[in-house]
């Protein structure tokens, strides 16, 4: 079973930068896929970034621009770089890792971290 560790959360002013990064524990299959979900109080979880190991990505239509993943194959890490952050970005951060190439947030994962909270205050 892979294990996922994030690091990076904390507390950010609005229109500040942030980055977030997630490493996964040895694997005996690829991990194709990684990314990020977030989940705010009284939300959804909303898809943030994911992408593949062949550098595909897909991410939120409203952070387009201001979001970037990045990932290290052959780390099994993947970052998260946030610019001009907003206090509606405020949340829990999840990182989630896939054996299989996944674009959406609705994937059969096979790990989730134990999420990073970020605060962006006004």
């Amino acid at each position: 079973q892979v294990q996922l560790v994030e690091s990076g959360g904390g507390l950010v002013q609005a229109g500040g930068s942030h980055r977030l990064s997630c490493a996964a524990s040895t694997s005996r299959f690829a991990i194709n896929s990684m990314g990020w979900y977030r989940q705010a109080p009284g939300k959804q979880r909303e898809l943030v970034a994911i992408i593949t190991s062949g550098g595909s990505t897909n991410s939120g239509d409203s952070l387009k621009g201001r979001f970037t993943i990045s990932r290290d194959n052959a780390a099994n890490t993947v970052s998260l770089q946030m610019n001009s952050l907003k206090p509606e970005d405020t949340g829990v951060y999840v990182c989630v890792a896939g054996y299989g190439y996944y674009l959406e947030l609705d994937s059969p994962w096979d790990a989730w971290g134990q999420g990073t909270q970020v605060t962006v205050s006004s």
